[in-house]
């Protein structure tokens, strides 16, 4: 959802994209306003083909950028992409509150929704358009608008959302715990005066660890609940570590969606990865391949049975699978003899011995703790990192749950994603009350504050990673 999309980034895919990726094309280009039902104005910059239409239109892609970006990056992509003159109209624009556009940001909600049914409708409309075959490419809170308006009715003929989420509470507040630095670097992208009250509204609920409000503002920008239904053509694109969204988000749509799919799980994505990454320009490619297969109808087998692709590790390598790669279980267990009670600013790391193999961690790791709460202790925070034979600290996963006073067991589950720890490295497992404890670099949780009477008490805990029964990293 962060501006991840800079001027940098562009150059640097074009870098990896060779001169002659795509052939020589021309087209017009305009730029347009589109009005949507309340009446705001959306800038947009349309791109048509020179030369005469097919008899029914030309198939076309609509672009929606991520937050507190603007169609400048889309526009980027999709000329990177080769979509651009390249037999499809092209339409990228600036989300409502963003750019040029009117308007206050929702996080894709009703308004924007409203917003994509708008641009969608203009562009079905045009003459020179095939109105049936109108796909959506959509990156973070742009993926999330091409999900949700995909839940909402809108007939893409094909989507492609990339790094971003079905399920917006469990992607942000897992376990009932906001991801409190994750909102906040979000937010601090946006220019206040250009955000919707009711965002800062429902910042402040998960802030305070109540959660008023969080569920039904989530549940309308989600669309987990519709999945079952969709037969659209979806292409996927995840990132292996992403803290923001991680792979949960596209688990579920992977086993509910009934229409064709493809997953692309790459080395892309929010902190603590960057956007693009080494496998980013096949990526993009394989994503002109899907809407020239769905919008222009050439059978040129993408969407063939191998319909997961894996990428190895900060690596343009990747592993073709026909569905999700097998995982087992390695599982560690952490003795805390009579308990081990910190205060607010304390915490307790339990460490492994060298690991005897590599392991590819793929999926989230549960902790397993007990744990007895005082004096108004309201949370706790698991971070599971790794110290490599070199000496490189790697953040594998994080997570939390809220807590009230007592003692109990508390499972937490970390993060979805894909991590490789090298053989011989040491697993270090720190519980505290924010991921700061770890390392102040650690933004995930928050050090909110907590009243000096809070105690916590850490007794024994098992953790168990899901690991790749076979490597593809190393």
């Amino acid at each position: 959802m962060v501006k991840i999309w800079t001027a940098a980034a562009v150059a640097v895919v074009a870098a990896l994209l060779s001169a002659g990726t795509a052939p020589t094309a021309t087209f017009s280009q305009e730029d347009v306003t589109i009005v949507s039902a309340d009446g705001t104005r959306l800038a947009a910059t349309l791109f048509v083909p020179d030369g005469s239409p097919p008899a029914a239109g030309w198939p076309a892609v609509v672009f929606l950028h991520g937050l507190g970006g603007d169609r400048s990056s889309t526009i980027a992509i999709a000329r990177l992409m080769g979509v651009v003159g390249q037999d499809y109209v092209v339409l990228a624009y600036d989300a409502r509150g963003h750019g040029q556009s009117g308007g206050l940001i929702g996080i894709d909600g009703p308004n924007e929704i409203v917003d994509v049914k708008a641009v969608f409708g203009w562009l079905a409309g045009r003459s020179d358009v095939a109105d049936g075959k109108i796909g959506a490419w959509g990156i973070s809170y742009g993926g999330g608008a091409a999900w949700n308006s995909l839940a909402a009715g809108v007939p893409w003929a094909a989507v492609e959302p990339v790094i971003t989420w079905t399920n917006l509470e469990q992607a942000l507040a897992p376990q009932r715990l906001a991801k409190t630095g994750v909102i906040a670097g979000f937010l601090s992208s946006l220019d206040p005066k250009r955000v919707d009250p009711e965002v800062f509204a429902i910042r402040d609920a998960a802030f305070s660890g109540s959660l008023v409000g969080v569920s039904g503002f989530s549940s309308a920008r989600s669309s987990a609940g519709t999945l079952h239904k969709m037969t659209t053509p979806v292409f996927m694109m995840q990132g292996r570590r992403d803290f923001a969204f991680g792979l949960d988000q596209v688990r579920t749509p992977w086993a509910k969606l009934k229409g064709p799919k493809r997953l692309w799980i790459g080395n892309h994505g929010h902190a603590p990865s960057s956007f693009p990454a080494p496998d980013t320009p096949a990526m993009l490619v394989e994503g002109k391949r899907w809407f020239d297969r769905f919008l222009r109808g050439v059978p040129n087998g993408i969407d063939g049975p191998r319909r997961v692709v894996v990428a190895a590790s900060a690596s343009a390598t990747v592993t073709r699978f026909t569905d999700l790669p097998r995982t087992t279980t390695a599982s560690f267990g952490f003795s805390a003899a009579g308990g081990k009670t910190i205060e607010a600013s304390g915490k307790v790391v339990w460490r492994t011995s060298p690991t005897k193999t590599a392991l590819e961690v793929f999926g989230a790791p549960t902790v397993k703790v007990d744990v007895r709460a005082a004096g108004g202790w309201s949370r706790l925070v698991a971070v599971l990192s790794a110290r490599t034979p070199a000496g490189q600290e790697i953040v594998v996963s994080g997570g939390g749950v809220p807590l009230t006073t007592g003692r109990r067991t508390v499972t937490i589950r970390l993060i979805d994603q894909a991590t490789f720890v090298p053989k011989g490295s040491r697993l270090t497992l720190t519980l505290a009350s924010s991921s700061l404890a770890q390392n102040p670099g650690n933004l995930l949780y928050l050090d909110l504050p907590m009243p000096a009477t809070a105690r916590a008490t850490i007794g024994p805990a098992t953790m168990k990673l899901p690991v790749l029964t076979r490597a593809i990293s190393r």
